[in-house]
């Protein structure tokens, strides 16, 4: 590889097996709240964490045990829940986010009671703060089960930055990973932001993961004045 060469967007595919997940006080939880499936204290459970936190990943991972349907909110009408048989399980992702109709999110609920489904919401927030005025629906959120993913400890960022670097076939010195770590800010998305950066400056360059090169790719520190 030729420096200076230009960057393309090739696809990487990050490992989502339940093996896979990497465990940490900030997501146990999360974790246990999956696990505990089909025996959860209600029929819809809400998993709430920051972008970029492992929720996608723990929906997979109960997709596979429970062979749950993902259905996007933005698209979701009654009528599509009607045909869900009693018994059924549904994943819903970005639930606070996406444009889920008032109405449709309220019958959901309703549902899932009456028919028995499995259901799992994700969001960024947590019901209280979704933006939803229905009174009936505030209600019957108010009772749903909430677990949160909370802030990552460095030990879990760099074992995420490892991870990233792994998907993408990068190896990148101990001393390196921990020079990055300490340049980005304390969240799981920074640290997929970051080894996205430094990946894409390897590619242009066509050298390996240096300490130079994580500055070039990330900037300078900032500094107090």
């Amino acid at each position: 590889m030729n420096p200076g060469q230009l960057a393309f967007d090739l696809p990487h595919r990050a490992a989502l097996g339940a093996e896979d997940f990497l465990v940490s006080d900030c997501n146990l939880a999360a974790v246990r709240m999956v696990d505990a499936w089909p025996d959860w204290h209600g029929a819809v459970q809400v998993l709430v964490g920051p972008a970029a936190s492992g929720k996608t990943h723990l929906v997979r991972v109960w997709q596979e045990r429970s062979g749950a349907d993902a259905l996007d909110p933005s698209t979701l009408d009654i009528s599509t829940l009607d045909a869900r048989a009693p018994g059924a399980a549904i994943a819903v992702e970005d639930a606070d986010r996406a444009g889920f109709d008032e109405r449709t999110l309220f019958h959901l609920l309703n549902l899932a009671r009456e028919k028995r489904l499995s259901v799992l919401l994700t969001a960024r927030v947590s019901p209280n703060r979704w933006p939803f005025a229905l009174p009936d629906l505030l209600s019957r959120l108010s009772a749903v089960p909430v677990t949160e993913i909370g802030a990552p400890d460095e030990a879990l960022l760099r074992t995420v930055m490892l991870k990233h670097f792994s998907d993408r076939q990068l190896t990148i010195e101990p001393k390196v990973l921990e020079f990055l770590a300490l340049r980005i800010d304390r969240s799981l998305e920074a640290a997929a932001a970051a080894v996205d950066a430094v990946d894409r400056a390897a590619l242009r360059s066509g050298r390996k993961i240096s300490r130079q090169l994580v500055v070039e790719a990330l900037g300078p520190p900032a500094t107090m004045e």
